[in-house]
Parts: C-alpha cells; sequence; structure tokens
C-alpha cells in the first residue's frame, strides 16, 4: 500500500469524512494538523494550488480534497490506487 498522507484542520468535518473512508478501506494514513504548524498552509497552498483542507496525498499523487477522494471511490478507481 502506497504512503497516505491527508493534511487536515481541527474543525473540519470534510477531514473528518476523509479520514472514514479511507479507515473503511483499511487503509493507514499519516494525518498532519496544519493548524499547529505556523506556515504550513501556505506551503500547502503553494504545493496543491488549493486553500482547503482535507489534501490528500496517495503516493506521489496529490488526489485533492474529500470530494475528489470520493468521486475516485464511486468509479471505482481508489482501491486500485490504494493497492499499488
Amino acid at each position: 500500500m502506497p504512503k497516505i498522507i491527508i493534511y487536515t484542520g481541527r474543525l473540519c468535518p470534510y477531514c473528518t469524512m476523509a479520514k472514514r473512508l479511507l479507515e473503511r478501506k483499511g487503509a493507514e494514513y499519516q494525518e498532519i494538523d496544519i493548524d499547529s504548524k505556523p506556515g504550513l498552509r501556505a506551503e500547502i497552498m503553494q504545493t496543491t494550488g488549493r486553500r482547503t483542507v482535507p489534501q490528500i496525498f496517495i503516493g506521489e499523487r496529490h488526489i485533492g480534497g474529500f470530494d475528489d477522494l470520493y468521486a475516485l471511490d464511486q468509479q471505482l478507481q481508489l482501491d486500485p490506487l490504494l493497492a499499488d
């Protein structure tokens, strides 16, 4: 299974939903709370071009946020990504 990193915020319901979806898939992930690290939000914005959390990476691939993760699951494309 590839390394999964999810950048989250403290009061983010979409972050919770993304983590639950990954947990249902049996995927282990590293969670990084951007609220606890000054400057990390700006760094993530520069890397991803997005302002919101969660921001999810599976291996080297930037998935995006919860909606993107959910769409991959609905299109039956998430499980193959997790299996790589």
